[in-house]
């Protein structure tokens, strides 16, 4: 018999990461009133944290084997796909090698079409060269950074696993798959899967390698500098890609028909591009920006945990690093926070020169002394001036640029970041000081109050007074820190499609976050797998 079972454990019964087969089996026996012999198998199905009463437990959802052997391993009905070695005379260019591009590889490999991978940054240890020389000062290389590269910007901010898209596909599916690569099993019963940035580019590493195995091709220093149309109908046709090879400078024109653009929301060359060819191919969306928001851990673990009752230290440790949602309305926009990384660090996104970014990740083990999370205040459509489709794009960059402006102004230095303490920030003072804060380049006092926005300082003040600091007492304290900006959530552009293709340009199939209809590695893969099917239905996948 196979019963599916509810309990609620106290934290610390069992290691949380990977709790003991025999508490769980003595705890399902009493649950359903047999002997625990009779209980020959469990396996753990989700996971998650209630720390909404007085006291906190943890709530698994568990499947017993009841008088007969579990199977050898618990898929759920969700076996892992058969891909079938590449044939070479059929061909697929994809753009972009991060969640949207290596899942639509892969998916393309289930019916033996060869993908063909353009990424313009470098391999995952080759870009973790070039991230680690940001931190110490020098030049950011434009090509190969925190958002560009192997595995895309979600390589190195924290590989959350989480989405509110269940309803675009299996994400089971995708977690699967991850976990065939090198993802800890744990990420198929955690409520809040996660990988973790130490982890994730070894995973990412496997798929490259994968790809290659079975006849696929990844060619990385290759960057897109243009587009060969035809005249079509109502529309024009990819004929061509031009790509250049940044280590040899050379320009290379590649035939091409069918392309699977996943070039991710950080390169504004693609929207300019796509612009020219086609004017109406893209069109602006909402978005959202804001700072990063940091704590001491100790300070979110304490407000999440412990808010004021006595528990136990060693359980409350077991829950490891506490995570927090804030969402809030002020006038008339919603404020929120984004990517929030328990245990984490603050990162330098920026993807060129002059300009600052700031993003969120943390380590498999979520264990450093911060937590942070972005904070951001929604932009819509009638806040930007006129109606161009890239007045979002221009807004993003020139916030960057103020914010990098803003740094230089207080004496900052490559990457070193304007930052203010939220104390000081709510009341309009300057800080005289700052904490000690993730933020490896280094933070520098400003004003930010003076050179965001009016209507989104406002609006952060407005959340934070009236909503943010009732839910989460403590939340405003003298030891959080904003760091400026935090611009990057979404893409403010949206790549038009229909049936997965562009309408006006024919044989363009947008893809993943920078395509603007996802966001996060399981939607973009999920999206890349959409896009490798449309391409292949609409038989624009033979390429010569």
């Amino acid at each position: 018999m196979i019963c599916d079972v509810s309990l609620d454990l106290l934290p610390g019964t069992a290691p949380a990461a990977n709790i003991d087969d025999g508490v769980l089996r003595d705890a399902v026996a009493a649950r359903l009133s047999v002997s625990a012999g009779d209980v020959r198998g469990v396996v753990i199905r989700k996971k998650s944290v209630d720390a909404r009463r007085r006291q906190i437990k943890l709530h698994l959802c568990i499947r017993a084997y009841v008088n007969q052997d579990p199977p050898a391993s618990d898929t759920s009905g969700h076996p892992l796909p058969v891909w079938q070695h590449a044939d070479p005379t059929r061909r697929v260019q994809i753009l972009g090698a991060g969640p949207a591009g290596l899942f639509a590889a892969l998916r393309l490999l289930e019916t033996g079409i060869t993908p063909v991978i353009f990424e313009r940054g470098k391999p995952c240890p080759e870009r973790r060269r070039d991230i680690a020389r940001i931190s110490r000062g020098e030049p950011i290389n434009g090509d190969s950074n925190y958002c560009f590269g192997e595995g895309g910007a979600g390589a190195f901010s924290d590989g959350k696993l989480q989405t509110r898209s269940t309803k675009r596909g299996d994400v089971y599916r995708i977690l699967r798959i991850l976990c065939h690569f090198g993802a800890d099993p744990s990420i198929l019963t955690d409520a809040h899967p996660h990988v973790g940035s130490d982890r994730l580019s070894a995973i990412v590493g496997a798929v490259t390698s994968f790809i290659r195995e079975m006849g696929g091709e990844v060619r990385f220093d290759m960057r897109l500098e243009g587009l060969d149309t035809k005249p079509a109908r109502d529309a024009v046709a990819l004929r061509a890609l031009r790509v250049r090879d940044i280590a040899s400078g050379s320009l290379e024109t590649v035939p091409c028909e069918g392309l699977i653009l996943a070039a991710g929301h950080s390169s504004p060359e693609i929207y300019r591009l796509l612009a020219g060819a086609s004017p109406s191919s893209v069109a602006a969306k909402p978005f959202a920006v804001g700072v990063r928001v940091e704590h001491p851990r100790e300070i979110i673990d304490a407000i999440q945990y412990r808010r004021g009752r006595e528990e136990d230290t060693e359980r409350i440790a077991a829950l490891g690093a506490a995570e927090y949602r804030l969402t809030a309305q002020a006038d008339g926009r919603g404020v929120y926070t984004f990517c929030m990384c328990p245990g984490g660090f603050i990162v330098p996104s920026a993807s060129g020169e002059e300009s600052l970014v700031m993003n969120g990740m943390s380590a498999a083990g979520r264990n450093s002394a911060w937590s942070n999370a972005a904070l951001v205040v929604e932009t819509r459509l009638e806040d930007l001036p006129g109606d161009d489709p890239l007045a979002g794009l221009r807004f993003r960059e020139t916030l960057e640029y103020a914010a990098w402006e803003a740094a230089r102004k207080a004496g900052g230095i490559g990457q070193q970041a304007p930052a203010q303490r939220l104390v000081d920030f709510m009341v309009g003072r300057p800080s005289s000081s700052l904490p000690r804060s993730s933020y490896a380049p280094g933070l520098v006092p400003s004003r930010l109050d003076q050179w965001l926005p009016e209507s989104l300082v406002k609006r952060l003040r407005t959340a934070v007074a009236t909503d943010f600091s009732r839910k989460m007492p403590g939340f405003l304290c003298d030891d959080a820190v904003l760091v400026a900006p935090e611009t990057r959530t979404s893409t403010p552009v949206r790549i038009l499609r229909t049936d997965g293709e562009s309408p006006t340009i024919r044989g363009l199939f947008p893809a993943g976050e920078g395509s603007g209809y996802s966001g996060g590695i399981v939607s973009s893969a999920m999206d890349g797998e959409h896009a490798a099917d449309a391409i292949g239905l609409l038989k624009k996948s033979i390429c010569p």
